[in-house]
């Protein structure tokens, strides 16, 4: 089973998105935020804020120690960094779930539950392996009601 690196990992949606994935990836969270280190005995990580300098190395330290081959940034300011270095996670063989395009994305922050919540790469739903959106896109995202728009979807 492949494992996937989700961020913001201690909040509601991380764990849905865990959820939603788990029965096809082995998911892994990291978070900046305080957690009992209890956590640390599972399947959980402290990573650095995407402001402090090492955040892209210890991401990807973190993969390759969990054996992740992809990386789901579930905070907004962690989707400028991390695209930025998509070319050095490839090089590990780790896809960064990120759009090419994510500045000019709308972004939906913290969707509810009742939000049908898609995770793509390259275009194609990873939970259900079809065509969800243009080639190459890949990410948390909503689509709108036409199927043609879509917005990425953060903590």
């Amino acid at each position: 089973m492949e494992k996937i690196l989700l961020t913001f990992g201690t909040r509601p949606f991380a764990q849905r998105l865990g959820n939603m994935l788990s029965s096809q990836y082995t998911c892994y969270y990291g978070s900046s935020e305080p957690f009992p280190d209890l956590l640390l005995r599972q399947r959980y990580s402290r990573i650095p804020t995407a402001a402090n300098p090492v955040f892209v190395h210890e991401v990807l330290k973190t993969c390759l120690d969990k054996g992740c081959t992809f990386v789901l940034p579930l905070g907004e300011t962690e989707l400028g960094p991390l695209a930025e270095a998509r070319v050095l996670f490839e090089e590990y063989g780790i896809a960064v779930l990120v759009p090419q395009d994510w500045e000019h994305m709308a972004v939906l922050s913290d969707p509810r539950a009742d939000v049908d919540v898609r995770i793509l790469r390259g275009g194609i739903d990873m939970i259900t392996g079809r065509s969800a959106a243009a080639d190459g896109f890949s990410g948390a995202v909503v689509l709108s009601d036409s199927e043609e728009e879509l917005a990425i979807c953060v903590v």
